[in-house]
Parts: structure tokens; C-alpha cells; sequence
């Protein structure tokens, strides 16, 4: 399986995992896109440096080839994907917590 095809498996998964499965819709807040924002920011910096100078390289025959400040498209995916399932996870267990004190 591609990094392409794994990223766009990782972004569904959280999809679903959020807004049918726990049910926080952290997707659905104004807050969320407003920190994620500045998360993808510093994210670009990061995947920039680390590939521009080659640090971390990739396979060209895996991803697409769009890059953005070096990095490839799919590091935006799974960054999306990781930071996500935190916040959902999070707000998941803390509603859980909450109900039982």
C-alpha cells in the first residue's frame, strides 16, 4: 500500500472515529480549525526543514509528488489524522471521567 493510499485511510478513519463512532465532532468547532491552523503551520516548518535539507527522504513511486514546503502532501494528511484522533480521544475519555464522579 502507497504512503498516499495509507494517509487518505488515516484521514477516513479519524472521520469516522470522530463524528460517528465517540461522537465528540471535534471536526464541527471553530476552535479546532483555528489551533489546527496554527498546528499545520508549525507542521510545514518542521516536514520543510527535515526534507529540504534530506533529513527524511521518500519514495517517489509512494506518493503523489505534491509538495508543500518540501514535504509531501501526505505528512499534511497524517498530521490531520494524529492531531485529530488526540483531541477526540481526549474529549472522549474527559466526558467519559466526568459521568463517573
Amino acid at each position: 500500500m502507497t504512503y498516499t493510499a495509507l494517509a487518505v485511510v488515516g484521514v477516513a478513519v479519524t472521520v469516522v472515529l470522530d463524528m460517528a463512532l465517540l461522537r465528540t465532532r471535534v471536526l464541527t468547532r471553530r476552535a479546532f480549525w483555528v489551533a489546527y491552523a496554527i498546528i499545520a503551520g508549525f507542521q510545514l516548518v518542521t516536514n520543510g526543514l527535515l526534507t529540504g535539507l534530506r533529513i527524511v527522504t521518500y519514495n517517489p513511486g509512494m506518493i503523489v509528488g505534491l509538495r508543500i514546503v518540501h514535504a509531501p502532501v501526505e505528512d499534511l494528511l497524517f498530521g490531520f489524522a494524529l492531531v485529530t484522533q488526540t483531541l477526540a480521544w481526549w474529549v472522549w475519555w474527559g466526558r467519559r471521567l466526568v459521568r463517573r464522579t
